[in-house]
């Protein structure tokens, strides 16, 4: 077999050369290059890449937001404030929240329109006991970790609003697949706690760390009776981890339970007006069943024989298969 040659690296100069030069027909081809090598470069020539990408068209730029960011220096200030000023892009915003002056960010608080960015403010303005947090622009999570990160004081009776105002909002969170964290620690291994959702549980983190320990175990309590009623409710007595063939759907079928019994034991100032009811609740969780049913019987209807018999499917239409 004929030895094929590896290509020789091309000097940074001459691919910055390129990439800047439009007519070069080697655009695409340095800035792949450049890219790729950047990290590993001297500060001199990452600078003048950043300077070149940051004179580019919005997705160069959008990259080099990203390594200005990173490898910050108070010598690309005049051209972020300029491009900030004139775009107003989210990446653009991280380094002018993160390191530009104070009176500037608060000049133009204003500007600062995506949905994170007042929380990444507060976390720079927030240690100056003077600034006023405004709640309203804040996610109940993200007002915990300010007061943690910048060492402001919670009252108890706002840190137990804020976090089963956090157990409420994620029972009527409609998203698909609900992010869980600290499976299997209850008295019960197989029941999902509101206590599981990732959400309640970076706010429980929260108020530990706020030092509100009553709360804390307040809520604690509430999760283990909340758990013990799941564990020993109709729907999840139901429930068999056999009859579902990805740990995602039996993940979702229990989550949905936990939703049902955590609103139940929800104290009624924490419900809204629009919530469905938990009859309402049940009874969309009963149609989801009957819903998983019939697709599972469509799907295997429209299968020739031959596929049944490799999924483990009888002669008699029973489900031979191991999961």
């Amino acid at each position: 077999m004929r030895y094929k040659r590896k290509k020789r690296n091309a000097p940074i100069a001459t691919l910055i050369k390129n990439y800047i030069n439009k007519k070069s027909g080697k655009v695409s081809e340095s800035r792949e290059e450049i890219k790729w090598r950047f990290n590993w470069l001297d500060w001199k020539d990452q600078k003048r890449i950043l300077t070149a990408f940051l004179d580019s068209g919005r997705s160069d730029r959008e990259w080099a937001y990203g390594k200005v960011f990173d490898y910050w220096d108070e010598s690309f200030l005049q051209k972020i404030k300029e491009l900030w000023e004139t775009y107003h892009e989210n990446k653009c915003s991280w380094s002018v929240i993160h390191y530009f002056p104070i009176d500037y960010i608060l000049e133009h608080m204003e500007d600062f329109t995506d949905e994170r960015d007042y929380f990444f403010i507060c976390l720079r303005l927030a240690k100056d006991k003077s600034f006023v947090l405004d709640r309203a622009k804040l996610s109940n999570t993200d007002y915990l970790a300010v007061l943690y990160h910048t060492d402001r004081y919670i009252t108890p009776d706002d840190a137990r609003d804020t976090l089963f105002s956090i157990v409420h909002d994620c029972c009527q969170n409609d998203a698909f697949i609900m992010k869980l964290e600290r499976l299997d620690r209850g008295k019960h291994r197989d029941v999902i706690t509101p206590g599981n959702f990732r959400e309640v549980n970076l706010a429980f983190y929260y108020v530990v760390k706020l030092q509100q320990y009553e709360v804390a175990a307040e809520f604690r309590d509430w999760n283990e009776a909340v758990e013990e009623t799941i564990y020993n409710s109709p729907e999840f007595k139901a429930i068999d981890k056999n009859d579902f063939s990805f740990d995602f759907e039996y993940d979702q079928r229990r989550i949905a339970v936990a939703k049902i019994y955590a609103i139940q034991a929800l104290d009624d100032k924490y419900k809204q007006p629009s919530d469905p009811s938990v009859e309402e609740m049940r009874d969309a969780y009963e149609k989801g069943i009957e819903w998983s049913r019939m697709a599972r019987e469509q799907a295997t209807e429209a299968l020739p024989p031959s596929a049944l018999d490799f999924l483990g499917y009888n002669s008699d239409g029973e489900d031979d298969l191991p999961f």
